[in-house]
C-alpha cells in the first residue's frame, strides 16, 4: 500500500509539472518576486537552479515532460497544488525569457531549418557522371590486370562497355543531356517551389518570435483539456486505475494527465494559458 501510495504521488506531481511546462503566465498577476519562488519550490522539487532549468527548456523545446530526478514529491503534493502549479509557471514564464532559452531554441530551429539543394547544370550533370564512368573503367582495368586466364575474357568485355559508357557521357550532345536540359528550367522552378514550401513550414513552425513557438505549445494545451470530466468514477482492474467509462479509457495520455492534475490545477492553468496567448503577439 505504501508504495503504491508513493506511485500515486509521484503521478500527480508528473501533472502539476507538466501543467507549468505547457502554461505560461506573466509575473504581474503575482507580487513575490523570482527570487522567492525559486527559493521556495526548487527546494521542495529537491532540484537545483541549473537542473530546473534544464528540464523546463527540454520539455519545452522537445514537447515532452522530463521529471526524472525530481526527489521531494510527496512534499510537493501534499500541499496546495494549484498554488504550487503557480509557483513554477512564473518560474517557467522567467525562464522562457533569459538569453539561454532563447539560445537553445535558436539552435533547435537553425537545426531543423531545410537545407536548398541545388539543381545540377547540364554540364555539372555530364562531368559527374564522366568521373563516375572513368572510376568504373579504372576499377574494371585493375580487375583485369589481376584476373585469371579463365576469367579475364568476361572482364575484358565489360570494360568495352564501360569505355562505351565513358564515351556517351563525355559527349555533349548525349540524348540525355539534350532532353535534360529542355526540362531544366522547369526542374529548376518546380526545385524552388518545393524549397519555398519547406522554408514556409519550417517558419509555421519554428517561428523566429520564440513566444510564438511557447503560444502554440499554449494552444494545444488548451485543446486537450477543453473537455475533461473530472467527476468520472475510477475502478481497480488487475491492479491497476482504470476509468469505468471505456471512452474515458481510451483517451490519450495527456487528457488523463488532466484528469489526474484536478479541477483546481487545470481551471488555474487553463485561465493563466488564454491570457497569456492574448498577450502574445
Amino acid at each position: 500500500m505504501k508504495q503504491k501510495s508513493l506511485n500515486s504521488l509521484v503521478i500527480r506531481l508528473r501533472i502539476c509539472i507538466a501543467v507549468l511546462i505547457l502554461v505560461l503566465i506573466s509575473f504581474a498577476l503575482f507580487s513575490f518576486t523570482v527570487h522567492k519562488i525559486a527559493d521556495d519550490f526548487l527546494k521542495q522539487l529537491g532540484v537545483t537552479k541549473s537542473v530546473a532549468d534544464e528540464k523546463i527548456a527540454q520539455s519545452i523545446l522537445g514537447g515532452s515532460i522530463d521529471v526524472y530526478g525530481l526527489k521531494n514529491a510527496k512534499n510537493i503534493v501534499a500541499g496546495n497544488r494549484a498554488a504550487v502549479a503557480k509557483d513554477i509557471l512564473v518560474y517557467t514564464k522567467q525562464q522562457v525569457q533569459t538569453a539561454a532559452f532563447l539560445k537553445s531554441y535558436n539552435e533547435l530551429r537553425a537545426h531543423y531549418k531545410p537545407q536548398f539543394q541545388k539543381v545540377q547544370t547540364v554540364e555539372e550533370m555530364r562531368q559527374e557522371n564522366i568521373a563516375a564512368m572513368q572510376k568504373a573503367v579504372k576499377d574494371m582495368e585493375e580487375i583485369i590486370r589481376k584476373a585469371d586466364a579463365a576469367t579475364k575474357p568476361i572482364f575484358e568485355k565489360s570494360l568495352v562497355d564501360g569505355k562505351k559508357q565513358l564515351k556517351d557521357a563525355e559527349d555533349p550532345n548525349n540524348k540525355s543531356y539534350i532532353r535534360y536540359a529542355k526540362g531544366y528550367d522547369e526542374l529548376v522552378r518546380f526545385n524552388q517551389q518545393g524549397y519555398d514550401k519547406q522554408i514556409a513550414d519550417w517558419e509555421a513552425k519554428y517561428p523566429a518570435n520564440h513566444l510564438l513557438f511557447v503560444k502554440k505549445r499554449l494552444q494545444e494545451f488548451l485543446a486537450e483539456t477543453e473537455q475533461i470530466d473530472f467527476d468520472a468514477e475510477l475502478t481497480t482492474k488487475n491492479g491497476k486505475k482504470v476509468f469505468v467509462n471505456p471512452a474515458y479509457e481510451s483517451k490519450g495520455s495527456r487528457w488523463k494527465m488532466a484528469y489526474r492534475a484536478g479541477k483546481d490545477v487545470i481551471a488555474t492553468s487553463r485561465a493563466f494559458a488564454q491570457q497569456w496567448i492574448s498577450e502574445i503577439k
